[in-house]
């Protein structure tokens, strides 16, 4: 199917990773909002390029085409116009879908989660952009995954390569889902779509992968702008300009070491507009290879100005920027982790197991479980009338609950409740 079933453990590692992520939006200040999981068809197809074949679209329901949302970004923006709102900062944690040909071991699915993060409002240059950035370079690093690269580029850089390479303007969004492949395929494959399916001269062609092939940091930033070329194209001198400022941003947040500004990157949706990025595990296969290889994109995003003005009936724009974790490719790495370490997840959160020793003590337990409850204590007791206490032990071994609070007839009598640590066996009376 594409969709999997999540067992305890799985799920309890996930709430952990999307509670890291949370906190991560809240300490930033964004407010969390909701939108639903069903939106009328037209708002989404057209938004998503060649991506739209993958909208999950509903029969005719009481005289409305529905569809499942695709992603957060489209319903956010028409979140916005809807309500006339033209400044706000939100996080979004929810499922999407996709009919895509699912690849589970990759942490590809057809229903599963996105936390986004985006700032929409009329900013100065780069100053959210930059945010985004750290946001993501904060969650990635907190996670400790291990290695990892950011990659920017700007939709109106890609623009001003196409132009000058030749390519006509009607081409510029195909061009750009084609180069968009190039962390999956070869340059030699990439060209030969560009030529045999898209149309393209094999001179522009060339001339493309010219520039797609570089990357760097401010140096080259500044090399382009000497670009005889680049430099006269007004879209990516605006685009290179901005740039630079990120990076005097990125430069200021410390995080300049994990930023790659990179013209293979693409990103294939319709709707960006500017600065782009998306965040790349690397992972080293053994100790003799020094390049680590990629394990895919863990997070993206971009700038999309024009998207709400798509849904005003004025058609008034709101800049927007904003940023995606892909949570559950993340999951599938430390679920991997988890497996091959050995180690055991935690499913609950239970504090303190209440056990009696004798039989005919039901009572006490309950009154003491009933008095832990209403502390705000999480305890657990089990459903036996009599059951053994080294049953009761063993339960606490076997789900890793910390604390035993035990009541037999002597403590009963002595108005106590002796509480054991599980792990050390240590006894005290209370």
């Amino acid at each position: 199917q594409g969709t999997r079933d999540h067992p305890p453990a799985h799920v309890a590692l996930r709430d952990r990773l999307l509670a890291a992520v949370v906190t991560c939006f809240k300490r930033h200040g964004a407010a969390a909002i909701d939108t639903p999981v069903l939106e009328l068809r037209e708002t989404l197809t057209g938004k998503y390029g060649e991506d739209t074949k993958l909208i999950y679209e509903l029969q005719d329901q009481g005289g409305e085409l529905l569809a499942l949302r695709y992603d957060l970004t489209v319903p956010f923006a028409r979140y916005l116009a809807m309500n006339k709102i033209t400044n706000m900062k939100r996080y979004h944690v929810a499922k999407v879908y996709r009919r895509d040909n699912p690849a589970t071991t990759r942490g590809r699915y057809r229903e599963f989660y996105q936390c986004d993060f985006d700032i929409a409002g009329q900013f100065d240059p780069m100053i959210p952009d930059a945010e985004c950035l750290k946001i993501v370079h904060e969650i990635l690093s907190d996670l400790q995954l291990g290695d990892f690269i950011i990659k920017v580029n700007d939709r109106r850089i890609l623009n001003g390569v196409f132009a000058v390479c030749g390519v006509p303007e009607s081409k510029f969004i195909t061009t750009c889902s084609t180069v968009d492949k190039l962390d999956k395929m070869p340059w030699e494959e990439v060209r030969s779509e560009m030529v045999g399916e898209k149309g393209l001269s094999p001179e522009a062609a060339d001339h493309i992968g010219e520039y797609v092939q570089l990357h760097g940091g401010l140096d080259l930033i500044e090399q382009l702008l000497q670009d005889p070329k680049l430099s006269q194209n007004k879209l990516a001198k605006e685009g290179l300009g901005d740039m630079k400022l990120l990076f005097e941003y990125l430069t200021l947040f410390g995080i300049t070491g994990k930023i790659s500004f990179d013209l293979s990157l693409a990103r294939g949706l319709d709707y960006y507009t500017g600065v782009i990025f998306e965040a790349v595990l690397l992972q080293p296969e053994n100790d003799h290879v020094e390049e680590p290889v990629s394990v895919g994109s863990v997070a993206g995003g971009g700038r999309y100005d024009g998207l709400v003005g798509m849904f005003d009936p004025k058609g008034r724009k709101v800049p927007c920027v904003g940023v995606s974790i892909g949570i559950e490719r993340i999951f599938s790495i430390l679920e991997q982790r988890v497996e091959a370490s050995g180690e055991k997840v935690r499913t609950t959160e239970t504090q303190v197991l209440v056990a009696t020793p004798q039989k005919h003590l039901l009572a006490a337990r309950l009154k003491l479980i009933s008095e832990l409850w209403d502390a705000g204590i999480k305890a657990e007791m089990l459903y036996k009338k009599d059951p053994k206490l080294l049953k009761q032990l063993q339960y606490c071994e076997d789900t890793g609950i910390p604390l035993a609070a035990i009541i037999g007839e002597q403590e009963l009598t002595d108005g106590v409740v002796k509480l054991r640590d599980v792990a050390t066996r240590e006894e005290v009376r209370m």
